[in-house]
């Protein structure tokens, strides 16, 4: 990260706390989607829970990194600069449907294959970034982290294919146990 930081480290914290801030809400919004995935006693659904909650442990393991990160960088983990007050912002949408009371689960991993979209657009801002400053550490960190995004994103691409599959070609719905 060094090389990545040399020529304005503020600025690097700052983009770096923008994904800090997406990894918590992402956290938070997994808790949720496993929190009624638990309860709704479908085998299907029940089926799912190993990877998802997988999923939520790789987003707590990137917020852990990124502060860390940002803390070796001299900046505060709890502080609120600019970028992550608007990735704050943004995300309240796909809270909103994740925390309401009457959701259906298909409408929950749309909602968290929204946020795994702009999840995986910021990596990537990062790992271009560090490409362009020749920081092969911090690209190897990010492309790992972008490449676990990426494996959530397909999951729940194949969930929310599954279920639409099922609703407008018929059939019983087979949802994706392993990714």
């Amino acid at each position: 990260m060094k090389k990545l930081a040399e020529k304005n480290p503020e600025k690097l914290i700052e983009l770096l706390h923008e994904r800090l801030t997406f990894e918590r809400t992402s956290v938070k919004l997994y808790d949720r989607v496993l929190s009624l995935m638990a309860s709704s006693g479908e085998p299907q659904i029940l089926r799912m829970l190993d990877t998802m909650q997988a999923y939520r442990d790789e987003e707590a393991e990137h917020q852990g990194w990124l502060e860390e990160q940002i803390q070796t960088l001299g900046g505060d983990v709890n502080g609120e600069p600019e970028r992550s007050r608007l990735v704050a912002t943004e995300s309240r949408g796909i809270e909103q449907v994740i925390l309401r009371e009457d959701v259906e689960l298909q409408h929950l991993f749309h909602a968290l294959m929204a946020a795994e979209l702009v999840d995986n657009a910021g990596w990537d801002l990062l790992a271009a970034l560090a490409e362009e400053a020749d920081d092969d550490d911090a690209l190897d960190a990010f492309l790992l982290r972008q490449a676990e995004e990426e494996d959530h994103l397909e999951y729940l691409r194949q969930t929310i294919a599954r279920y639409a599959e099922s609703q407008v070609l018929g059939g019983q719905l087979q949802l994706p146990t392993e990714p």
